[in-house]
């Protein structure tokens, strides 16, 4: 019997005893190699583009020969502000692709050594990073599975049964319930939304799909629409979950990932950010396939590509 991908030795390219082992010049060596990759790590001016720098080795800056700007291997990017050492963030990159079903902020801030507060903001500006590859504005093609799930809403009962509402009205709701739709192509990528509700799949797909792709759905009337654009095949989940291939169950390998992300680990996550953990679990279940290292280097690159985040840069200092 063939050994699994992920119990091989070629699973594991990558590990925080060799990250701490090469030393804090070795990780920010490696930052300016993602940064500047067409350079191998030269310096190259953000504002002019120059690629005559001076090293300013004590405060480890740059300054531009041409026109006198200063700047870092972090200024421009979602790392910018950073005061955490390059070892440290190349670290946590480490733990956050280790975790095939995400970590919990307080796991974070215990392994890395760092407040809370520093771990929530970094690993939601590495779910930034994370969704360039998922959200990158290209049509789905082949065959597109559409579904949906719902998360968060709980509504605690009464302790007493003569005291519990019927938690279905909507008069006894909490408005915090919302609907992840998944748009997944068979053998390709993943692509969720955040809804109020499943039926506004529809349109998703209407805008993300192409018209020469063949689709996927369950049994739910809102998902008749598609019809009319897309050759679609339905299955009747209250009597079998695949029928010679009509199946979502790609979808559902999506969503199955998200829950035990969203209740196992993290037990609460806002409505305002599920999108952030929806891309996460998108990028996570479409690069299973790839080594850490592989997958550290993407995430690396991407972090230093990505601009400065306007949502999580100085969001404690806004939220007080």
């Amino acid at each position: 019997m063939a050994q699994h991908f992920l119990l091989s030795a070629a699973s594991r390219t990558l590990s925080l005893k060799a990250i701490y082992k090469g030393g804090e010049v070795a990780a920010y060596e490696t930052f300016c190699k993602m940064r500047w990759p067409e350079t191998d790590g030269e310096a190259i001016c953000p504002q002019c583009g120059c690629v005559e720098t001076y090293k300013i080795t004590t405060r480890r800056k740059f300054k531009c020969k041409a026109c006198a700007h200063q700047f870092s291997v972090t200024s421009g990017t979602i790392f910018a502000s950073r005061k955490m050492d390059f070892v440290d963030l190349l670290a946590a990159i480490c733990i956050i692709v280790n975790a095939a079903k995400g970590v919990s902020m307080v796991q974070l801030s215990r392994d890395l050594d760092c407040q809370y507060k520093t771990a929530f903001v970094l690993a939601h500006k590495l779910r930034e990073a994370m969704a360039q590859e998922v959200q990158t504005g290209e049509v789905l093609t082949g065959h597109v599975e559409i579904d949906g799930a719902y998360f968060g809403g709980h509504i605690r009962p009464e302790n007493k049964k003569a005291d519990r509402k019927d938690r279905r009205l909507k008069v006894n709701q909490t408005g915090k319930r919302r609907v992840v739709i998944a748009l997944r192509e068979r053998e390709g990528r993943t692509l969720p939304f955040v809804a109020l509700s499943e039926a506004e799949g529809v349109a998703l797909a209407s805008e993300n799909v192409c018209r020469l792709a063949t689709m996927s759905a369950d049994e739910a009337s809102h998902w008749d629409m598609l019809h009319a654009a897309w050759e679609v095949d339905r299955v009747n989940h209250s009597e079998l979950y695949s029928d010679h291939g009509k199946h979502t169950n790609w979808a559902e390998s999506y969503f199955s990932r998200l829950r035990r992300m969203v209740s196992g680990q993290h037990h609460h996550v806002s409505p305002q950010y599920l999108y952030q953990y929806a891309n996460h679990a998108a990028w996570l279940e479409d690069s299973r396939r790839f080594d850490n290292g592989e997958l550290a280097h993407r995430l690396v690159a991407n972090s230093m590509g990505a601009p400065v985040s306007r949502n999580w840069k100085g969001y404690w200092q806004r939220a007080a």
